[in-house]
């Protein structure tokens, strides 16, 4: 894995997990993370900054607002920005209906870093 200079968004209300990824996530990349427990913050920070954003990583199921709201605010301010999705419970309906609006890959709750890290890699293989 080479650097990658991308900024990157995550949000996750487990925090064990956010902690986890944005231990990677800083490893991955030279730009910028920010990591949110909550989506109503993570919301906000798309609303002010999600054009500069290249990446989201996202949590399916959260209080408040689920995975499907951050998708959707981040398509509306980076329609070609990258989206990967985390579910530890995913369904055929929610993966459906989140290829619908955009979600660009999928990665199953609990994951293995090196899987994360394969996952990120063809992200930003296909953007390139």
């Amino acid at each position: 894995m080479s650097a990658q200079t991308i900024n990157i968004l995550a949000v996750d209300d487990d925090l064990v997990t956010l902690e986890l990824l944005s231990v990677v996530l800083e490893e991955y990349t030279t730009g910028q993370v920010w990591a949110f427990p909550k989506s109503t913050a993570a919301l906000k920070a798309l609303e002010n900054q999600g054009n500069s954003i290249d990446l989201v990583v996202s949590d399916l199921m959260m209080p408040e607002k689920d995975g499907l709201d951050v998708l959707a605010a981040f398509r509306a301010v980076h329609p070609d920005g990258l989206f990967l999705m985390l579910t530890a419970n995913a369904t055929r309906e929610s993966v459906i209906k989140a290829r619908q609006k955009g979600a660009n890959a999928f990665i199953a709750k609990p994951f293995v870093t090196d899987d994360l890290i394969k996952k990120l890699d063809e992200l930003v293989a296909s953007r390139n």
